[in-house]
């Protein structure tokens, strides 16, 4: 693309000595050696002129290039760390959420077991679906927990393993 430039700056500055030459007023015929040494320096001139502005062109759209290679390796480098920033932000979150629930199952539990709500001889079934409704577990927790106690409720016998699930399942284990 800039040999294309080039060449066209070159050919207008020939064009415009040549133009030069045609237009200037008739010379005396005992100057022709003059006049053609003018009309060379004239397009000497040119072409130096014109070589030179090709060549300032090309090395301002070089600049430009470079400075626009920086900015996006810069622009990249930004938008990774900020995304391993978020990364790790959001496992720290996760992380957190996950010991609260634990933490809130785990409270739960306890409360069944001093209150006596939730042992293998006794089973107060409605206590604690209220008190699984009323906590601040996750949704899905709160339905595989009512899940787990309507189990034990329709078969009694399986109320050992069931209670472990339970355990399992809002312990996090």
């Amino acid at each position: 693309m800039s040999r294309i430039i080039l060449l066209g700056v070159v050919v207008a500055g020939v064009g415009a000595a040549i133009y030069y030459y045609l237009n200037q007023p008739a010379a005396p015929v005992e100057q022709p050696q003059a006049a053609a040494e003018e009309t060379g320096n004239a397009v000497s001139e040119a072409v130096e002129s014109v070589t030179e502005q090709a060549s300032e062109a090309a090395s301002s759209v070089t600049e430009q290039a470079a400075e626009i290679v920086e900015q996006s390796s810069e622009a990249a480098s930004d938008l990774a760390t900020q995304a391993g920033e978020t990364a790790t932000e959001l496992a720290d979150q996760a992380g957190e959420e996950v010991a609260a629930l634990t933490n809130q199952g785990q409270e739960l539990l306890n409360s069944w077991v001093e209150s006596g709500a939730m042992s293998v001889d006794n089973f107060d079934y409605d206590a604690m679906v209220a008190s699984v409704q009323e906590s601040t577990l996750a949704e899905e927790l709160k339905v595989k927990a009512v899940g787990i106690l309507d189990d034990i409720k329709a078969s009694p016998a399986t109320i050992a393993l069931k209670i472990q699930e339970l355990q399992a399942l809002l312990t996090g284990q």
